[in-house]
């Protein structure tokens, strides 16, 4: 393909330009010692890279190959920097297999979706004013004397108010845990 026409190239046509660039890119990566998942990636991330840039208003920039070809090698500089500032320890399979998985267990989750919901329907059998108290204050981070401003009653009764709405909720908890 003649140079003129490569910087010709619309850079609005980013699938015409990952079908023409993106093997090139990456085999361009993978002669760096890139792996080819991490040169996949990087090609990616260049693209990504020339979607969020839009057209620039520089004429001097008008070669999206070579926009794509920087992006690629300057992704992959800050990786190998962000590479060298991570601490890297060789774990066997077994030490591997130790780590302790950072998500609920599925019972877990299942279990708070549960008491989420039994909260959520005591909260609703509460009179109005105690569960917009009870809300504002817990759930809108609203201190006591702003919400007894909001509802036009004294801190003491918003107080009040507050604490029954909490003592509602933990006993249908409590009954449901039964």
């Amino acid at each position: 393909m003649p140079r003129e026409r490569r910087s010709l190239m619309s850079w609005d046509d980013l699938h015409t330009l990952f079908v023409r660039h993106s093997k090139e890119i990456a085999n361009a990566l993978r002669r760096r010692g890139v792996t080819p998942e991490n040169a996949a990636d990087l090609t990616q991330e260049a693209f990504l890279r020339l979607l969020a840039a839009g057209r620039p208003n520089n004429a001097k920039c008008d070669n999206p190959r070579a926009f794509l070809f920087r992006a690629s090698r300057n992704l992959h500089i800050d990786q190998i920097r962000r590479e060298r500032h991570v601490r890297q320890v060789a774990l066997t399979d077994a030490e591997f297999e130790a780590i302790p998985d950072g998500l609920p267990s599925p019972e877990t989750m299942i279990f708070d979706r549960q008491r989420l919901a039994i909260s959520a329907a005591a909260l609703q059998e509460l009179p109005e004013r105690t569960r917009r108290a009870f809300e504002m204050h817990h759930l809108g981070d609203k201190g006591i004397a702003a919400v007894a401003q909001e509802l036009g009653v004294s801190t003491t009764r918003t107080w009040v108010l507050i604490r029954g709405a909490y003592c509602h909720v933990r006993d249908r908890l409590r009954e449901a845990e039964g």
